[in-house]
């Protein structure tokens, strides 16, 4: 704050120069401001609201007293049915934790490893008004089910998605950091976003939507591409997009809370920012158009997600050019003169005091709440800009790079040199270019039964040699669509050159 406003007072006092990070601070309130005045508007649904309900859990591995524990208490609450839908490689263990809970508990096994299709064959199972997707490590909160129907009173309404948090938050300091984000964007982001109908993102970890919109949109979330690649990573952005396109609402019911793990080790958190990273900017440039036409403030919201690390980049890079350089205004000039030798002191002492206040207006309401991390406001600031903004621009420039789910073994690896694996996809593949729907190529033999597909009827199991055949990895094509982000991004700082040189 306190560098911002001295640049802003040089520009206000006719000089030709413009300064990137007055810019870059400029959005950063101005978008606060506006989630602030949106949000104050936001209330839940009270209204109770009954509709039948269906719980389908994609999972390829999980400690199985985590995964019993999920899925004790989602059977507490008493949906009509539950469905997990085991992908990749057979999992006895997570089997057996199922059948303790059966009959209400259904489990099926697929050897595709990925989220989206696990996604199909459980939809496709479900018989339940309103579908809901939940990860596998994601634990409910008495009243989490209840509450996420409420807001399917509206028949407007396409899907809903629940606050969130991080179990045992305490346990590191970059459980305390994760919380602390899921925390910003259910006080501040998913409230704003609600008031309009039009949250850009429903987070996955619990997600309730429509059946039949899922069935509508089933084919595309399966196949659409974009800068010429699908991604399996992003599946809820996706989702939401879809259901937004379809003329749906997308809300955020606060009520409804559910607890999720955090990684632990800093490897496994840049994994899984720089996934979230890709998918939710490539996701921004694919729904680009409709939100400019239909959801404009919704636009802003990603546009300034994407546009942010780019100008405090731009910003870095203009102190070092300048500093090596020798050109630019010494604004700390008449402060240096007044102060003598301390006069660095006092300058460095005034941008930590201005950065930290500056933050703690825009975290007042999670202050508010937990008034003992105003003292951890230095490490949040430092993590949030020097650890997230970096990789949010590498994911910018790779979200046109094939890539698997990065944080979990036996997961969707996008070219694992995996026989079985290479041949199911292949032939995924295949069924997609033909224009046929995709084969989920699922076992759903009950123990000691019938095949039995979702809808009741003797189901086809996969063929054992399509299980078992070995076939050589198909040799990866390049694509020069992947170049559309680059291209982007050196304009951009070609564009913040101007301002330097």
């Amino acid at each position: 704050m306190f560098i911002f406003i001295l640049q802003m007072r040089h520009m206000i006092e006719a000089h030709n120069e413009v300064y990137l990070f007055a810019v870059f601070s400029a959005l950063v309130w101005a978008l606060w401001i506006l989630k602030v005045v949106l949000s104050r508007r936001y209330r839940p649904v009270t209204a109770p609201h009954q509709a039948t309900t269906s719980v389908v859990i994609p999972v390829v591995d999980e400690p199985l007293d985590l995964f019993r524990d999920v899925l004790r208490r989602i059977v507490e609450q008493e949906p009509d049915e539950i469905i997990v839908v085991i992908n990749g490689a057979p999992n006895p263990g997570l089997e057996s934790v199922c059948d303790e809970f059966g009959p209400v508990v259904q489990h099926v096994h697929t050897p595709i490893p990925g989220k989206r299709n696990a996604v199909k064959i459980g939809t496709e199972m479900s018989h339940g008004e309103i579908t809901v997707l939940v990860d596998s490590d994601t634990v409910w909160t008495d009243g989490t089910l209840p509450e996420l129907v409420k807001p399917f009173a509206d028949p407007k309404v396409g899907g809903v998605t629940t606050r969130q948090r991080i179990l045992e938050p305490e346990r590191s300091w970059i459980t305390r950091w994760a919380d602390w984000l899921e925390n910003t964007r259910a006080l501040y982001s998913m409230p704003a976003q609600s008031v309009l109908g039009q949250i850009g993102c429903l987070p996955g970890r619990t997600i309730a939507f429509r059946r039949h919109i899922l069935m509508q949109v089933m084919d595309k979330f399966m196949h659409e591409k974009f800068l010429g690649v699908f991604l399996e990573v992003s599946d809820d952005r996706t989702l939401t997009n879809l259901t937004l396109k379809a003329g749906y609402r997308t809300v955020y019911q606060y009520t409804s809370l559910v607890y999720t793990d955090a990684p632990l080790q800093v490897k496994k958190l840049f994994k899984q920012q720089l996934r979230w990273s890709r998918g939710s900017q490539y996701n921004t440039l694919r729904m680009l158009p409709w939100m400019l036409g239909h959801a404009p403030v919704l636009a802003i919201f990603f546009l300034t997600d994407i546009i942010l690390p780019f100008l405090l980049f731009g910003t870095v890079a203009g102190w070092i050019y300048r500093g090596l350089s020798g050109t630019g205004t010494n604004l700390y000039q008449a402060i240096l003169e007044t102060t003598g030798v301390n006069g660095w002191v006092w300058v460095v002492g005034l941008m930590v005091v201005s950065s930290v206040l500056s933050m703690a207006i825009r975290q007042i309401r999670h202050l508010q709440e937990k008034p003992s991390d105003f003292f951890r406001l230095p490490v949040f600031i430092i993590v949030s800009t020097l650890f997230l903004m970096p990789i949010r621009l590498i994911g910018f420039f790779r979200m046109a790079h094939v890539a698997g789910w990065g944080t979990r073994a036996g997961a969707y690896t996008a070219g694992q040199e995996d026989a079985v694996s290479d041949d199911v996809m292949a032939q995924l593949e295949r069924e997609s270019t033909s224009g046929h729907a995709p084969v989920d190529l699922v076992d759903r033999t009950p123990p000691g039964g019938t095949p039995v597909a979702g809808d009741g009827r003797v189901a086809v199991q996969a063929p054992a040699r399509a299980r078992t055949r070995t076939a050589a990895p198909a040799r990866r094509r390049l694509n020069p669509l992947a170049l559309v982000p680059y291209a982007i991004g050196i304009v951009m700082f070609a564009l913040m050159a101007v301002f330097y040189v």
